[in-house]
Parts: C-alpha cells; sequence; structure tokens
C-alpha cells in the first residue's frame, strides 16, 4: 500500500494563482491600514483556493513488476569457429545464473542466426525489436554476446534505456587469411587473355610478421586442372587468365589452409565469367549456283556478330583465256590465302555442293582435315555431286566425314523426320514443338544416299529411313552432312515450308561448340539457395548427381525426365557457398552467393565497431576469456561498468492492483473554516478591537 496527494483542480492553475496573488495584495494593504483581521481573511481565502485545487490523497495497491535484462546472443556462422561456441554457451549460463540470483529481475534471451541471403549478422535490429517488445521503464540491462562482427551498425537504437555491455568471444591468439577477388569482368572474350586482380589478406595474431610470406595460389575453370602460383601476402596480385570455351566459365582461386588458421571458408574466391566470341567466322564455299545459295548468305549475313566470306568457285586460279580482264566477272580464288595461312582463323568451314574439280590440291583438302581435328568446325551440305566420283569424299576428308556415300541419290520427294536420337539431340529436338511423330513439315525434293558410319549420330532421316543429317566428331573438332542440298524449300514455303532458319543455325553453333547446345551437359539454375539441376544427355535412362556442398559433405540427388533427353530436380541447398556437382560423367560447379559470405569476411573478434554504442549507454566491453564480469545494481546516470563488473539499473516498477481516493478538503470542511475564520476576522476587527 502507497499513499501520495494529488490534485485535480476546478480552475486552471494560472486563475488559482492569479486569485492567490491578488488576496495576497488586499492582505497587505488592510495591513497596512491597520485591519486586524487581514490574516485571517488571507486564511480563509487560502482555505477556498485549496478547496480549487481540489486536493485528494490518493491510496494505491501496488505490485511489483521485475526488472528485465535483455541479453542478444549472436549464433551466427562467425560465431561457430573455434573456441567461440564454447564461450558463447558459457557467457549465456554465466549471465542466466547471475540474473536468477537477483530478487525481482526476468532474463529474455534472443537469438540471433544468419541473416537471409548473404545479410551477415542483423546484432541492432535484433536488439531494436527486443527494445520494442518490452516497456523502456522495465529494462535494466542489455547484454550481447558476440564477437563483434555485426553488419548492421547503422541499424543501432537511437536510444537505450539501460546500460549495455557486450560479453566478446574469440581469443587473443586467433589468426585467419582471406582471399578476395578485388577486379574482375562480368564477360570476356574467347581466346584473348585479360587480368583479374585478386588479393589475400592475414589478420590477427602475427599478421603483420606474415606481411612478407610467399604463399601457393591454385586457379581453376569448371573444377578442372588448377594452375598453380606463388604471391605475397597484402599485396594486390595481377592474375592473367584465359577463358576456354563460350558461355558461363566458373574459376576458382584457392589457397591452402595454413595451421592456426580460423575457417577455410575465405580461402577460396569464386567468379564467374560470361565467355563470348569476338566475331564469329564463317568461310562459305559454293560449288555451283543454286536456289540454296541464297539462303546460306541471308541466315549468315542477318547475325551481326558473323564475319562471312563467301565464294562460288568456279574458275580455277591456273586458268587461262583470251578474255580481256576488264571484261572478267569472276576473280581467281585465294587458295592458298584460305585454307593455308589463314584457315586456322575460321570458326566454321561451310561445304555447299562442293565438289572436286582440280581446283583444290589434295594438301588442301588435308588442311581442312587438320583444322577440324585440331577443333575446328566444318558442315557439308551434299549435292548431287556427292554421290558421284568428284565428291568431296573421294579426298582426305573420307576419315573425317560422319557418312559414306553410296552413289544413289533419290530425285522424288523427302520428308524429313526425327530419329529417337534427334528428338533428343539439342539441335533437332526443339525444331518439332510438341509434336515429335509428325512434325507439320514441307516435303523436300532430293536426298543423297549415305551410310552413317558406327559412332555418328543420325538427328533426321529421309527416304525409307536413310540418314538425312548427320553429326559426328573429328579429334577435338566436329563435322556435320547434311545429305541433300534442298533445305532452302522450307525457307521459301514449300508444301508449308519449315524450319530452316533454326536447324541451320542450330547447326552452326553446335559445331562451333556453343554450350547451350552441348548434348551432354550438367548445369544449374540457381534461385536463391534452390538449384534447378539439368542434365541433358542422348541417354535415355536417368542418372543421379552427386552434390558437394562447401564443407566437404555430399548428398546424392535422383533427376526425373522432364523432355527428351533433358533431366532435372530441385534441391534446395543448406547453405550459400561453392557447390560441385558430377553424375560421373559430366561435372559442373555453381557458387550459389559469395564463396567467403559477409559472416567471413573479416573473422577475428574485435568490439571497435560497436564500441561507440556501448558508450553511449555507459555500458563496457569485456572478453569471455578473461571471465565474465559480475552484475552489480548502479544508479540511473551513473558509471555502469569497471574493471570485472558490469552494472544494471533497478527499476523498482510495479502495477497498480487497486486504488482509492480521499478528498482532503471536502465541501463541509471549506465551509467550516472559511465560514469560521472570516468569522474570526469579523470579531477581532469589530468587538475585540473596540473592548480594547
Amino acid at each position: 500500500m502507497s499513499g501520495v496527494v494529488t490534485f485535480a483542480p476546478y480552475v486552471p492553475w494560472l486563475v488559482i494563482g492569479i486569485l492567490g496573488a491578488a488576496m495576497l495584495v488586499f492582505a497587505l494593504f488592510g495591513q497596512w491600514r491597520g485591519l486586524g483581521g487581514a490574516k485571517f481573511r488571507l486564511l480563509a481565502g487560502s482555505v477556498v483556493l485549496a478547496a480549487l485545487a481540489n486536493p485528494a490523497l490518493r491510496l494505491e495497491e501496488r505490485d511489483p513488476l521485475p526488472d528485465i535484462v535483455i541479453a542478444v546472443v549472436d549464433r551466427s556462422s562467425s560465431q561457430e569457429l573455434g573456441d567461440r561456441p564454447l564461450q558463447r554457451e558459457s557467457a549465456v549460463s554465466g549471465i542466466r545464473d547471475a540474473v536468477a540470483e537477483r530478487a525481482n529481475t526476468d532474463l529474455r534471451v534472443v537469438e540471433v542466426l544468419d541473416g537471409e541471403g548473404d545479410a551477415g549478422t542483423r546484432l541492432m535490429a535484433a536488439l531494436q525489436q527486443a527494445l520494442a517488445a518490452e516497456p523502456a521503464g522495465r529494462v535494466a540491462g542489455v547484454f550481447l554476446i558476440t564477437d563483434g562482427q555485426l553488419h548492421d551498425l547503422t541499424a543501432a537504437p537511437d536510444f537505450i534505456p539501460a546500460p549495455m555491455h557486450v560479453i566478446l568471444t574469440g581469443n587473443a591468439d586467433d589468426f585467419d587469411r582471406r582471399l578476395t577477388v578485388r577486379d574482375a569482368p562480368a564477360f570476356a572474350i574467347l581466346g584473348e587473355p585479360f587480368r583479374m586482380i585478386l588479393r589475400i589478406d592475414a589478420f590477427g595474431n602475427d599478421a603483420e610478421a606474415l606481411a612478407e610470406t610467399i604463399v601457393p595460389l591454385t586457379i581453376s575453370v569448371d573444377g578442372g586442372e588448377p594452375l598453380h602460383f606463388d604471391v605475397s601476402l597484402n599485396e594486390d596480385i595481377e592474375v592473367p587468365v584465359s577463358l576456354p570455351h563460350a558461355g558461363m566459365n566458373v574459376l576458382q582461386f584457392n589457397t591452402p589452409t595454413v595451421e592456426g588458421e580460423l575457417t577455410d571458408r575465405n580461402n577460396s574466391a569464386v567468379v564467374q565469367i560470361n565467355g563470348v566470341r569476338d566475331r564469329l567466322r564463317v568461310l562459305l564455299v559454293s560449288g555451283v549456283p543454286h536456289p540454296g545459295e541464297r539462303t546460306w548468305r541471308n541466315l549468315l549475313k542477318s547475325d551481326s556478330s558473323v564475319d562471312l566470306v563467301h565464294f562460288t568457285i568456279l574458275r580455277p586460279p591456273g586458268k587461262q583465256d583470251g578474255t580481256p580482264v576488264t571484261e572478267l566477272s569472276l576473280i581467281a580464288f585465294p587458295t592458298r590465302e584460305l585454307f593455308v595461312e589463314k584457315i586456322d582463323e575460321f570458326d566454321l568451314i561451310i561445304l555447299d555442293r562442293y565438289k572436286r574439280r582440280g581446283l583444290l590440291p589434295g594438301s588442301y583438302f588435308d588442311n581442312i582435315r587438320r583444322y577440324v581435328e585440331e577443333g575446328g568446325a566444318l558442315l557439308v551440305a551434299a549435292g548431287p555431286d556427292f554421290a558421284g566420283p568428284e565428291s568431296v569424299f573421294r579426298s582426305p576428308l573420307e576419315t573425317i566425314l560422319p557418312g559414306i556415300p553410296t552413289a544413289r541419290v533419290f530425285e522424288r520427294e523427302v520428308l524429313p523426320k526425327l530419329t529417337d536420337v534427334g528428338t533428343r539431340h539439342p539441335v533437332t529436338g526443339g525444331l518439332a514443338g510438341g509434336d515429335l511423330v509428325e512434325p507439320d513439315w514441307g516435303r523436300w525434293l532430293r536426298q543423297v544416299e549415305v551410310a552413317a558410319r558406327e559412332d555418328t549420330r543420325v538427328v533426321l532421316e529421309g527416304v525409307d529411313g536413310a540418314p538425312l543429317l548427320m553429326l559426328g566428331d573429328a579429334g577435338e573438332g566436329r563435322v556435320a552432312l547434311l545429305a541433300s542440298d534442298q533445305a532452302w524449300l522450307w525457307d521459301r514455303g514449300y508444301d508449308g515450308g519449315g524450319p530452316q532458319a533454326e536447324l541451320l543455325r542450330g547447326l552452326a553453333h553446335w559445331l562451333m561448340k556453343e554450350p547451350e547446345l552441348e548434348e551432354e551437359a550438367l548445369w544449374v539454375e540457381p534461385s536463391g539457395q534452390t538449384m534447378r539441376i539439368v542434365r541433358r544427355t542422348l541417354a535415355e535412362e536417368p542418372r543421379s548427381v552427386t552434390i558437394t556442398s562447401p564443407d566437404g559433405g555430399e548428398a546424392i540427388v535422383s533427376l526425373s525426365e522432364q523432355g527428351p533427353g533433358r533431366f532435372e530436380a530441385l534441391w534446395e541447398a543448406p547453405e550459400i557457398g561453392l557447390y560441385r556437382l558430377s553424375d560421373g560423367a559430366e561435372e559442373a560447379v555453381i557458387a550459389l552467393g559469395p564463396t567467403a559470405p559477409k559472416e567471413f569476411a573479416n573473422t577475428i573478434a574485435d568490439g571497435g565497431l560497436i564500441q561507440p554504442v556501448v558508450e553511449r549507454t555507459g555500458g563496457g566491453i569485456f572478453k569471455e576469456e578473461n571471465g565474465l564480469p559480475d552484475i552489480r545494481a548502479v544508479r540511473e546516470g551513473r558509471v555502469a561498468a569497471g574493471n570485472g563488473w558490469a552494472g544494471i539499473v533497478p527499476r523498482e516498477a510495479y502495477r497498480v492492483r487497486d486504488m482509492e481516493l480521499w478528498p482532503i478538503l471536502p465541501g463541509w470542511l471549506v465551509l467550516l473554516l472559511s465560514s469560521g475564520l472570516i468569522l474570526l476576522a469579523w470579531l477581532f476587527e469589530g468587538r475585540f478591537r473596540r473592548r480594547g
């Protein structure tokens, strides 16, 4: 039970003050004029003014409320390094026991995990939410158990109603190194080296002594054979890199872990760079003029990234006749320049209805064969001459062509159809849309009969199931054979037409090994921490994929068929970082978020970041390895931290359970007092004064 005097004036305090001042003036004036009852009149007026103030005695029955101590516990990834988990749990247990020993005091524990995505440690946001959930008048103290590496300092509360203390985990001898990529392009041109800037920094104990140390660095592309370098610590490093293939290239940089490091999670970095071709150089050689020749030109010239060199060879370079030079409409074909000196500069060579007419010696065809086997691409669009004695098959190209002519030519309607392999092959699988059995395509009018080699992929067939489009490998390069010169009929809309441009464009890009058209491929499409794993294959049986996570753990994921030759699965990654995928034949590397997240950007425990906020509240920073501070009660506004002790402010908050109001000047008492005082003033000034 507690009592307190309260006022609920009937008129504003200003009015009461003015009346009181006026009464005092009249009382002084009366006293000056010798009126002996002036003081009694002043007392009577004071009683009336006091009644206007309406004083009352408030009696409250109170229930005391416990003080609240808030403990914000950092459970982010960096708090799992070294001895920090044990230190953290020891600090939480110690604070819990100390608060339990204090009467009328409760503990609120708030745990902070890694922020969503790569947000890092959101310690201040958690503190702000915890303070908002509690009455400020009951918060006696705040403790943060952390390594000091927070990433939302700007979100620190403007007002913290009690002293805030930090229990700092970590040890004085902690040591770590960090590899970062300072500068890397988003894309690079194939075959042209570029430079990336890396840096390996040392932090913590003996970091300065290790500044001149030489450390190994490895660089690998798509998980391939790594390149090895020796580099210095704490210096920017320029590393020359060249991309091996078009499309996305995943470059991984790594420096091995040394004894004493807190973690190896920041010893690696991954950069994804898109490899692009500067210009696609295509050599189109036509043997005779025909309607399909313009189709080839229009297709290749429509692509601004293609540099096309096109010749129709009708005149041997050594031919001499009496035609004046000024009247010649054809020029001598620069055979040596194209097929000897500059052949390796082309990305694709197309022989369109070309036949041997003595224009190119056998050594030039041998150069084409060598060019393909060393990684080049060759497309042969066969006309009737391919079946005759002048066929380019009767040359050194015989060893690399995927089909063997039988000398027969079908001069009749040909309806191209997808083979079983063709429905799964990326070049032809999407041409028919949803109708893989009877696609609505127009007919061609001629086909050269060709027998496919054993290792050839036949993706289109024609008359009586004879191979129409064959794909094959030759050494490091690729070869395609189209056993007809009638594909241009699709472009003209004959018999309904067909996807001629899509077919030839896909064929050209497959020959040049564009990644999106690879027959056997494994890749990942990330969305946050969810992977869409895609396996494209010509095989009919699905395979499972083994996923190796950043911490070395493995998971096996089964793929299900989503379409011909395409198998997929969705998998939720447990954490961000670098993942390796393999099904035994194909491998892929994917980085979800940064390889070294914010949590591992700086792993050395340090209270410097949060110190200004702590000092503003009068609290202190204590290292757990030196022991927990004693918790003491201090008055508000006093220093709340010292050597080995941390202060909290007792709030003595309460809840009112019952309340009574007792008027101090009830009406009858005011009337009695004021009347008595006025009567006394009259008597004093009248009868008593005359009697005297």
